[in-house]
């Protein structure tokens, strides 16, 4: 036996190997080496940690509740009714909103309508005529307030329409020159938002916790000198829209308001701050809506107003990240343990320091 055999069976198991390697001398080789080196650390540092991000984890879609109050007063004239007060509960649909609500700034109102015969308006097409073949009985006036009887009458000294079977006298067209309900611009609204990100179960409110049961009662919005404050002024949140309120209450419109959640977890509670941006959506908004009564003789009477206000969309958006040892995440076998780890901490971390059922009392 020579001292290069193994000895026995086992003899393997002292033997020695070492890793040849081999170099070649070719700057073509040496140069698609290198690429495939760079083209590697350019994925894992420019697009996994970059632009994807891996070193966070992130919950892109929290679940969000909105409710909205509006509060202020105003006294406008009713056609035909007289003066009366506008409240909360005349000026807002719904009284209490979420994430739609309508303000009322404007309107026309025609009082006391009835069922039965009158001449359709001139202002509709449809409803011209000069003579009883011309309004068809039976036949609905396009557009218009009511059915045909078959005869054309005279609506005023200078026009001759259809006349109809609907609620008489037809709805009044004539629209004020101004916002009967101006003072709708120093109104306030109330928005409280709750927002929760399931995937860390982390949950966080707009409102400023504190122990002044006068704060939310004095308080008004403002970006810089006090953004914890949830109670907006109507006419900020139409200007920062880009708009003035004289001319959006006038013929109605719809703002838009977005509010963005973005928080780090890593980071205290406190710094989880919502922002809030407002935009102008449309110009025009009105609809039309009736309140019935009887009289003494049981007929049947309504007071129809066609509403022109201002259309709040309220919609909440955001993200919460945390960062993540990529190594443990991504190598280590017991991952999942490290990520309930890793998000226990967070959680206990965070909602001891936040008190969200603060939230749910004001």
């Amino acid at each position: 036996m020579t001292d290069r055999e193994p000895c026995g069976p086992c003899g393997g198991l002292l033997d020695y190997k070492t890793v040849k390697f081999a170099l070649t001398r070719n700057r073509r080789v040496g140069l698609l080496h290198r690429l495939l080196q760079l083209g590697a650390l350019g994925y894992l540092f420019g697009w996994v940690l970059l632009v994807q991000k891996g070193y966070q984890d992130t919950d892109p879609a929290p679940r969000a509740a909105v409710v909205t109050k509006l509060k202020g007063a105003a006294v406008a004239e009713v056609g035909g009714a007289g003066r009366r007060l506008w409240d909360a509960a005349d000026y807002a649909r719904p009284p209490q909103g979420e994430n739609v609500l309508f303000l009322v700034t404007n309107f026309i109102a025609t009082a006391r309508q009835g069922q039965g015969t009158c001449p359709e308006s001139p202002s509709v097409l449809d409803a011209m005529c000069t003579e009883d073949a011309d309004c068809p009985m039976g036949n609905p006036v396009v557009r218009g307030n009511g059915i045909k009887t078959g005869k054309c009458v005279m609506f005023n000294t200078t026009h001759s329409t259809c006349e109809i079977y609907g609620w008489c006298p037809v709805e009044n067209t004539t629209l004020p020159r101004k916002p009967l309900l101006a003072e709708a611009e120093n109104f306030t609204l109330f928005i409280k938002n709750t927002v929760h990100f399931t995937k860390f179960n982390f949950s966080k409110c707009n409102t400023l916790q504190t122990s002044d049961p006068t704060y939310f009662k004095s308080c008004t919005y403002d970006p810089f000198f006090n953004p914890s404050c949830p109670v907006f002024r109507v006419r900020d949140m139409v200007e920062a829209a880009g708009e003035t309120f004289g001319d959006l209450a006038l013929l109605g419109g719809s703002i838009g308001v977005r509010i963005e959640w973005d928080c780090d977890l890593d980071h205290p509670a406190a710094q989880c701050q919502p922002q809030y941006s407002f935009s102008l959506q449309d110009r025009k908004y009105n609809f039309r809506t009736a309140s019935y009564y009887w009289d003494s003789q049981r007929r049947l009477y309504r007071n129809l107003l066609k509403l022109y206000g201002i259309r709040f969309d309220i919609s909440v958006h955001g993200q919460a990240t945390v960062v993540c040892d990529l190594v443990l995440l991504y190598l280590d076998a017991k991952a999942d343990v490290y990520w309930k780890e890793k998000f226990e901490e967070v959680r206990m971390g965070l909602l001891q320091r936040e008190g969200v059922e603060f939230c749910k009392q004001i």
